[in-house]
Formats: C-alpha cells, sequence, structure tokens
C-alpha cells in the first residue's frame, strides 16, 4: 500500500508522490512510516530522510535539515529547512562551505569577527549533513 508523502523546502517541493515507506531523522531518533500510519507530528533533526518508492526497489535519499513532520490519513508531510537528494551532493562544495563556516568560528572565537554564532554552527551541520548522507563525511 502506498500513502501520500511530501518533503517541502522553503524554496519548494523537494519531493511529491506516492511511497511506500518513509523514514525521517526525528529528534528522538528515526521515524518509520507506513500507509495507515497513526496520526503523529514531530520535530526533525538533520539528518538523512529516504523515502521508499517501491520497498524492495527504488529509493530515494535525502540530506535534509531540521524541520517538522506530520502524518495525517494516509498523508506525511515534511517541512525542512533544507533538502539534497544523496546523489547531487557536491562534495567539493560541501567541504567548501564546512571549510570556510569553520574558520569563521574560529575567527569569532578570537574576537576577530562579529559573525553570527548560529548561523556558523548551523553552516557546518548543514555542510557536515550533506557530506555524511552522501558518505563522504
Amino acid at each position: 500500500m502506498k500513502f501520500d508523502v511530501s518533503l517541502v523546502t522553503p524554496e519548494g517541493p523537494a519531493f511529491e508522490g506516492e511511497a511506500e515507506m518513509l523514514i525521517v531523522p526525528g529528534a528522538a531518533g528515526e521515524i518509520g512510516v507506513l500507509a495507515r500510519h497513526a496520526p503523529l507530528i514531530a520535530t526533525l533533526k538533520a539528518g538523512s530522510t529516504r523515502v521508499y518508492i517501491e520497498r524492495a526497489g527504488e529509493m530515494r535519499e535525502y540530506a535534509t535539515g531540521p524541520g517538522f513532520f506530520q502524518v495525517q490519513l494516509d498523508r506525511a508531510i515534511a517541512l525542512v529547512d533544507d533538502a539534497v537528494l544523496a546523489s547531487e551532493v557536491d562534495d567539493a562544495r560541501a567541504r567548501e562551505q564546512l571549510e570556510t563556516a569553520q574558520a569563521e568560528l574560529e575567527r569569532l572565537d578570537r574576537g576577530e569577527s562579529n559573525a553570527d554564532r548560529w548561523q556558523l554552527e548551523q553552516r557546518i551541520k548543514h555542510a557536515e549533513n550533506q557530506l555524511a548522507v552522501a558518505g563522504r563525511g
């Protein structure tokens, strides 16, 4: 049995369609969803979101940022701050973003920068998550 899945970022949908199973990175651990799942609302942490179009076949994995998740009837919606298909992660770009943010955080710690710490930490987590989900972290 399949159910409707939406993986949505501020830029728009990263995935919309039917799936047999969905696994999202819940704040307290992974959450697996099948058709007819009980209603649920949860917070998500950055991690791997896997959409199983066919449980024995096609699967799409995304490096997703933190967000919120809702299951209602036969529909699951994940609202996340970012979603990158694992196969499309640009390794060089992610490593460059990681190194740049880490260097800026070090300058901030030495009092040589006025950057926002929280923003830098989020950029670091985002780059690390992309590399980890793509298997290159």
